[in-house]
């Protein structure tokens, strides 16, 4: 029946003792058990020659007639029939087989693989044991009509639930995620019909060859799989990390996955490896709009000759003329027109660019609006400090983080700030505004913790000047303005107190904790009407405040009396 060496056999003793003899179905060695068989759906296409190099990426699944055809992997078609055998199949069946024999694709797999000439590790290959295992568990679970195992690590079975879900992926990358151009092209009806492989068959063919790893991912990123086809395209660079192709197709599903930043690392080493490689160089060039780099995605789009995509030059164009009026702007300190080009330069394309959301967020910073500044950067694409730093440089980034260090005070994370504020001065020690900015954040952190250890001491009155003393240099701190307005109140002093919190909410409207301090603060001073009117407006954001809620009935009451006593009536 097939190949019985100690070496190939699969099987138990005890199951071939108790249902060998019993089977229905022919013994298949383990060399079959990657065949399938051949059908309209799933019949083998091999390339002219095995090892020849080939730029097609998954960009360009549906152009096979520029390029030689990649070989596509036997899959068993959704009517495969358990009862295979030689008997069964057409002469024609018959001789297709003998072309490509089990034996001659699949021998020696206990060994590593070689491709053109090189050994490869045994770790991206050795898998021996696993597809044992794994022939022996899909003979023993079919004869019971069960699931056969998947385990197959991070390569999912397309339709089980541990697959994820192109909902998934852009719920988790918001609007920066995007499949790249790959997924607006359509499905050829053969590739539709082919769909589901099995999971056995899968796994044969990964870590074989790293055209086939490619083809695969290229499957699961027209499927929306995003992570098992960067899986893929990881495993076939592991294999053969000098193909541009197996870079540009990973940098396409880093883009899907939102993750910009390594996405350009991964095009640059494409072109490093091969500088003519046109539609790397289009990708790129639309990587560096996305990311606020004008010039240089104008430079890479005339690079990509015919792949160029005509919309991308516009936008890198549009985009350069925004930018220049941001720096401008900023030259003349005219925080407005910042503010408004900055914007203009977001809506132009460069939606994931850092830098020019920092630009926005100065802009609001210098025109006093910290909560707008907070909201702007919230919405910016979160990079890592390393990433940013390989990407903007040293000092693009040490301006970034001195820009987050003056949102991150003004919105009361004081840590948050003097960690970003000590980063920028080492990123660009002779950048002086960082120096200052770092400074100003030790001094505001030091007054902040001072003032608190004096106010639970119950020493208001240093407390106070202590949180004077980082007034004096973060005048519009809003936290420290609501924690002097707190001192205040314990000193009844209400008016000063009254003043502190409201200069906290003028530069932060969202700042619960200054408000309720002015609720405290109107309730003492008898402005009972002013004080209903901001417990109602915390009511709504904290219905089970008790506190709150006990303060606005208290209120209530006070007024209700002190209408009575006027002879009005509520």
């Amino acid at each position: 029946m097939g190949d019985s060496s100690p070496e190939k056999r699969s099987g138990c003793g005890l199951l071939n003792a108790v249902f060998g003899r019993r089977s229905i179905w022919p013994r298949r060695s383990t060399s079959t058990g990657s065949l399938t068989m051949q059908t309209p759906n799933n019949v083998s296409r091999v390339p002219s020659t095995p090892n020849s190099r080939t730029y097609w990426d998954c960009c360009d699944i549906n152009t096979q007639n520029q390029v030689t055809a990649d070989r596509i992997i036997a899959r068993p078609g959704p009517n495969h029939s358990k009862f295979s055998s030689s008997r069964n199949q057409t002469p024609q069946q018959n001789h297709q087989n003998k072309r490509i024999p089990a034996d001659d694709k699949y021998k020696n797999t206990n060994q590593p693989h070689s491709n053109q000439g090189r050994k490869i590790p045994p770790s991206a290959t050795g898998i021996s044991g696993e597809l044992e295992s794994m022939i022996l568990d899909n003979q023993r679970l079919v004869a019971g009509n069960a699931m056969p195992l998947g385990n197959l690590g991070n390569l999912r079975q397309p339709g089980s639930n541990s697959a994820l879900k192109e909902e998934d992926i852009n719920l988790h990358n918001g609007k920066h995620g995007v499949k790249g151009n790959l997924a607006k092209k359509q499905e050829r009806p053969e590739e539709e019909a082919a769909e589901k492989p099995a999971s056995l068959c899968r796994a044969i063919s990964t870590r074989m060859d790293p055209e086939e790893l490619k083809i695969l991912g290229n499957e699961d990123y027209k499927n929306g799989r995003f992570a098992e086809a960067l899986a893929l395209y990881e495993a076939a660079i592991s294999i053969d990390p000098n193909k541009a192709s197996y870079r540009s197709n990973k940098s396409a599903a880093l883009c899907a996955l939102g993750r910009l930043l390594e996405a350009v690392f991964e095009c640059r080493e494409a072109i490093r490896i091969e500088p003519h490689y046109q539609r790397a160089h289009n990708r790129l060039a639309t990587l560096y709009v996305r990311l606020g780099e004008a010039e240089t995605a104008m430079y890479h789009f005339k690079q990509a000759g015919q792949e160029g995509d005509p919309d991308v030059m516009a936008k890198a164009r549009n985009l350069k003329v925004h930018l220049a009026n941001c720096t401008e702007a900023k030259k003349q300190r005219d925080w407005n027109s910042l503010l408004k080009e900055s914007g203009l330069a977001i809506l132009a394309g460069a939606d994931s660019a850092p830098q020019i959301f920092g630009l926005k967020a100065e802009a609001l910073i210098r025109l006093h609006r910290y909560h707008d500044a907070d909201e702007t950067l919230r919405k910016a694409p979160k990079f890592g400090v390393d990433e940013c730093t390989k990407f903007l440089g040293p000092i693009g980034n040490a301006s970034l983080l001195i820009i987050q260090a003056q949102v991150n005070m003004a919105a009361g994370r004081v840590d948050e700030a003097k960690e970003a504020a000590e980063h920028a001065a080492r990123l660009d020690s002779n950048n002086k505004e960082a120096s200052i900015v770092a400074m100003k954040m030790r001094a505001v952190a030091n007054a902040r913790s001072n003032g608190n250890e004096l106010f639970k001491a119950g020493r208001f009155s240093e407390a106070c000047k202590a949180y004077g003393e980082g007034l004096d240099h973060d005048p519009y701190n809003a936290v420290l303005l609501s924690n002097r307005a707190a001192c205040w109140t314990k000193l009844e002093q209400y008016e000063k107190a009254l003043e502190d919190c409201n200069a906290a909410l003028a530069f932060r409207p969202s700042f619960t904790k200054a408000r309720f301090r002015r609720c405290d603060c109107l309730f003492k001073m008898g402005e009972l009407e002013a004080c209903i009117q901001d417990c109602e407006a915390l009511v709504k954001e904290f219905p089970e405040n008790e506190e709150v809620c006990s303060m606005l009935k208290e209120a209530k009451v006070q007024l209700g009396k002190r209408r009575t006593s006027d002879g009005s009536t509520e």
